[in-house]
């Protein structure tokens, strides 16, 4: 597939909405969860630093399939130092980073941080207001010292179960826990932010792939209590509305339609020029054409499908009523609301960090102000160790220190080679 123009359209740059700006944060992680959380952080204006272990550094650099662009997607506005914190130099450089930090994180195996020295209880002994972030696979209970990954916890809290056909458990088409969990991450060391500005003190906080899974079972869960049946899957469920469906067009197009009250029925009848449809009493409210989908879909696929593609749009648009194209991740590098209100950033993707390849990646889904100003890109996603001599010079490292660092191979040599 040929890249996007970066240049093309409008995308968001520069520093944009920074409401974070202040905030010094040392992140540790790899792949998706802790790099998400850290990436929320400093593209709402923190000063993240990712520490990565010498010499290869975060293995998702080298990732390659679908996961290539792991690295791109969840790294930008951050700066790297390559360290390492096997060796007890490498552990006193990263505390004296930790005293003057407001926030770590990690994602690393339980026990990992621990045995680097650089737990919690070690860097609170040189930084008592510092927040502790852990993102893990598991809180606090039987559980906790498991290995988990965003597809194993799908699994086992039912969402590939609702998600597939009955017999078919199947995981979403996104890591959507591993972004869920670094969300509620986020907000727990917000939250901690608020209660250090009364107390002084700092805390470990922490937020977990299984626990995040189970929060979006909730209503399911709900939904069996009320009912005391058991919950079919979303391809095999009783829907709530009587026209909720996919409709195919003369083109052979897929277009989603959601009708989803009788004010909404009468407008998409008149739109589609059901007349017979709008004045049949069996149809009169939503309930009653839930029970009559068996007969009522067949016939509007009919109607629909008659139509082009951009005929059935025009009439949805009309008779403002729900519907969405079903598209592809592809579609969204030219989607014209994304282009126009800053939705898109122009990020390098080089495997290993910047690079002249560019790309447009999704900008955080936040918006702040009276003028609706969207977060920015201020770093492309850096090169390995690119940033070692900056950020330990800003600690109050020496020239001579950093220097010794380097000759000791505590610290990577130079910037990685894109």
């Amino acid at each position: 597939m040929d890249l996007p123009d970066p240049n093309a359209g409008t995308s968001q740059t520069g520093a944009g909405a920074r409401p974070l700006e202040g905030l010094r944060v040392l992140e540790f992680s790899h792949t998706i969860m802790g790099p998400c959380a850290g990436l929320i952080l400093a593209d709402l204006g923190a000063e993240v630093v990712k520490v990565e272990p010498t010499p290869d550094g975060d293995h998702t650099r080298r990732l390659s399939g679908f996961a290539a662009g792991f690295f791109a997607t969840f790294n930008r506005n951050k700066r790297s130092l390559a360290i390492d914190l096997k060796r007890p130099e490498g552990v006193a450089a990263i505390h004296r980073l930790a005293a003057q930090a407001d926030i770590v994180l990690e994602n690393y195996g339980p026990g990992t941080m621990e045995r680097l020295g650089c737990g919690w209880e070690h860097l609170a002994a040189v930084n008592p207001r510092l927040i502790y972030l852990a993102l893990k696979g598991f809180l606090a209970g039987p559980y906790e010292n498991r290995p988990a990954l965003d597809e194993v916890v799908q699994f086992q809290s039912g969402l590939a179960y609702m998600t597939g056909p009955p017999g078919q458990p199947l995981r979403a088409g996104a890591s959507i826990i591993d972004i869920m969990g670094a969300v509620f991450g986020v907000t727990a060391t917000l939250a901690a932010l608020r209660e250090r500005d009364r107390t002084g003190q700092g805390q470990r906080v922490g937020s977990s792939l299984f626990e995040s899974a189970v929060f979006l079972m909730g209503s399911h869960m709900a939904g069996a209590a009320a009912t005391g049946q058991p919950v079919p899957p979303m391809p095999a469920r009783r829907g709530a509305w009587g026209v909720y469906e996919t409709f195919t067009t003369a083109e052979g197009d897929q277009v989603f339609v959601g009708v989803t009250s009788d004010a909404q029925w009468v407008r998409f009848c008149a739109a589609f020029g059901l007349a017979d449809l709008a004045a049949d009493d069996r149809l009169r409210r939503n309930a009653d054409r839930a029970q009559a989908r068996p007969w009522l879909i067949p016939r509007l696929r009919e109607t629909l499908g008659a139509l082009p593609r951009a005929e059935v749009v025009a009439r949805c648009e009309a008779a403002a009523i729900s519907w969405a194209p079903v598209g592809q991740p592809a579609d969204l590098f030219t989607d014209p609301h994304l282009l126009a209100g800053g939705g898109l950033l122009a990020t390098a993707i080089s495997a290993l960090g910047g690079g002249p390849a560019e790309t447009l990646l999704p900008a955080l889904p936040v918006e702040f102000g009276g003028a609706r100003t969207r977060p920015g890109l201020l770093r492309q996603p850096p090169r390995l160790g690119e940033h070692n001599a900056e950020t330990l010079t800003e600690a109050g490292f020496s020239p001579a220190e950093v220097s010794q660092l380097v000759r000791a191979d505590i610290l990577a040599a130079s910037p990685a080679a894109v």
